[in-house]
């Protein structure tokens, strides 16, 4: 690739199946890359100029003031580009020169499918391809994480990030390092509640949560690590009920972790009511964001569908001479 090449990325959006909260402790996680892109076309420039176009807001300055200290009055557009500006300051000093960015995103940021996660992959790669580093998915996996940590406080599994990344169905663990392909492609929907809380609030308030039983709350982590590897083996296997009966028992483990609400339950049960569905819980942090189901339902609820499919493929790259 010649530094003067324009480059594409695309990255996918994710979903929890198994895991939440419990891969933060170390525990097994399952997720899959979804059909639904984020596509961004990095263009470079003859100066240090940085200019960004995101349907979140825009963005531009020179290498040498994202190198500079981060100020806290950042403005609120910069703010919404945070995980963006990121991965910007943390290749900035191996850049070749400024570059125009483009990022298109094929779904709603206020939708959980990963789209923090995507887009710091999809950077991830366009910046170290611009630099002339051509990294292995371990590596571009540390590079974005470290992004995410510092946006987030230290918090996140990155679970997301390996979905995005790697592409397809995968098993992932935080310690020691696990992103492990799985085979099978199980149907799967989305439904959305119509709002969310932030992911870090969520962990925040677990955590919280916690503090008052910790014996307990460590035993249900016990519990979901047990059901996500039993969740391993049934998709290994393809047996699909056997699946979905295991995201039912999950489920009511994030319901006694905390992270349950009334509109989640409502839209689990209605959902589980459809005979061709074998399995709902909730995908993600819960208290909010959306239910996920094995089997696609046909039942008439009061909630946002959410097409979705597994995507094959993780984050890829091309490039055309500019």
């Amino acid at each position: 690739m010649s530094v003067t090449s324009v480059i594409r990325v695309s990255a996918p959006g994710s979903v929890m199946l198994m895991g939440e909260h419990a891969v933060l402790h170390g525990h097994l996680a399952i997720a899959c890359a979804v059909n639904k892109y984020i596509h961004l076309q990095l263009t470079p420039r003859t100066d240090d100029q940085v200019v960004i176009d995101t349907a979140l807001g825009s963005y531009s300055g020179s290498l040498s003031r994202l190198m500079s200290p981060v100020e806290s009055s950042t403005s609120s557009e910069e703010q919404r580009l945070s995980f963006v500006l990121a991965v910007v300051r943390h290749w900035a000093t191996d850049l070749p020169s400024g570059f125009e960015l483009t990022i298109v995103s094929e779904f709603s940021h206020q939708v959980g499918l990963g789209s923090s996660a995507a887009v710091t992959a999809a950077l991830t790669v366009a910046l170290s391809e611009f630099s002339q580093q051509r990294l292995s998915l371990e590596e571009r996996f540390d590079a974005a994480l470290a992004v995410v940590h510092q946006v987030q406080q230290g918090r996140g599994s990155g679970t997301d990030l390996a979905a995005s990344l790697q592409g397809g169905l995968i098993a992932y663990r935080t310690e020691p390092r696990q992103i492990t392909a799985l085979p099978g492609v199980p149907p799967i929907a989305l439904w959305y509640a119509g709002y969310k809380m932030k992911t870090p609030d969520v962990l925040a308030y677990v955590e919280t949560r916690s503090e008052q039983q910790p014996a307990l709350y460590q035993a249900l982590y016990t519990l979901m690590n047990q059901t996500a590897e039993a969740a391993e083996q049934a998709i290994r296997c393809e047996a699909w009920p056997q699946l979905g009966h295991l995201m039912n028992i999950y489920q009511g483990l994030l319901d006694a972790l905390g992270v349950n609400d009334a509109t989640l339950s409502d839209m689990i049960y209605r959902l589980r009511a459809d005979k061709q569905v074998l399995g709902a819980k909730i995908s993600g942090s819960g208290l909010g964001d959306c239910v996920i189901t094995l089997g696609r339902a046909s039942v008439d609820i009061p909630y946002q569908a959410i097409p979705v499919g597994i995507s094959p493929t993780g984050t890829e790259v091309s490039y055309e001479q500019a």
